[in-house]
């Protein structure tokens, strides 16, 4: 496995890279979520790119950016373990080098949701994929679902910019009681981790409702938003019904769908979705 730190050496090593070239894009404080992503790719493709790099730009809160889990040499061994060619992992200045001063504007699909809770967070996020995607140039390029708003985002910049890489989209992972896989996870407590479990019921109970019928989105929004906010120590942040793709509100629950929910537990933010509507997803079934 090859690890660049600089935009010169990442150049050089993927001009040895066979196609098609997959790309993983990630914070590093890998988990099974983040596995699941590289599987995806190494059935996919013939090389493998990682990136690990824990983006500044998308942290509204210069707290939260201090407080994400950094573990460099775990997270490399683990990308090797897992049959990565090559990762790229730049330093905060081969990144943003003195004098950078572009950004990505993601426009109305980045406004709302997390962009309205964390603002700047898709600019951030859309301008540092983008680098990527332009250094890395893949093939295709795999993100999870539980980011499903900033898939969309994503999505969206592929196709304004003409950018030649296809996006897999690939499920959420999850612990046994549910709760999505998420780096932050390890800053919670045994008691804020139980509460969590919250987004997850909360959607099931939606889930349920909708297989039995119920199309008022603001119905089925409020069995998640009721759920979370039962729970003392969660603040709930948004629970909403949205079209899949565009991320607009609809009149009517029908696919393709996405419930979103977004809360605050123990200073961590935390969000989750269920998606619902025939191929949003990659099918990982054997």
């Amino acid at each position: 496995m090859i690890v660049a730190r600089t935009r010169t050496g990442l150049c050089e090593a993927r001009a040895t890279l066979p196609g098609p070239v997959g790309v993983v894009p990630t914070m590093g404080a890998l988990h099974d979520g983040h596995f699941a992503l590289l599987r995806a790719a190494r059935r996919r493709d013939r090389s493998l790119v990682a990136t690990l790099f824990v983006n500044r730009t998308q942290f509204n809160d210069p707290s939260d950016y201090a407080a994400y889990p950094r573990d460099e040499a775990a997270d490399l061994a683990a990308f090797e373990t897992a049959g990565v060619d090559l990762v790229f992992a730049p330093s905060v200045e081969e990144m943003y080098p003195e004098g950078f001063g572009t950004r990505i504007d993601p426009g109305p699909i980045g406004a709302d949701l997390e962009g309205a809770r964390r603002p700047g967070h898709f600019a951030g996020v859309a301008t540092v994929v983008a680098k990527l995607f332009n250094l890395t140039r893949p093939s295709r390029a795999y993100l999870g679902q539980k980011d499903w708003q900033q898939t969309r985002v994503i999505d969206r910049m592929v196709r304004d910019l003409n950018l030649p890489v296809d996006l897999v989209i690939v499920p959420t992972v999850r612990d046994p009681d549910g709760l999505a896989l998420s780096s932050r996870n390890v800053r919670l407590s045994p008691e804020q981790r139980q509460s969590a479990t919250a987004l997850w019921r909360g959607l099931e109970l939606a889930v349920s409702a909708w297989d039995d019928d119920e199309r008022s989105p603001e119905a089925l929004a409020d069995l998640v938003r009721i759920t979370v906010k039962a729970e003392p120590l969660a603040s709930i942040g948004y629970a909403e019904v949205r079209h899949a793709l565009t991320l607009e509100h609809v009149a009517v629950a029908d696919p393709p769908l996405v419930i979103a929910v977004a809360a605050e537990i123990g200073g961590v933010g935390l969000i989750d979705n269920v998606v619902l509507g025939e191929g949003l997803v990659v099918d990982e079934s054997p």
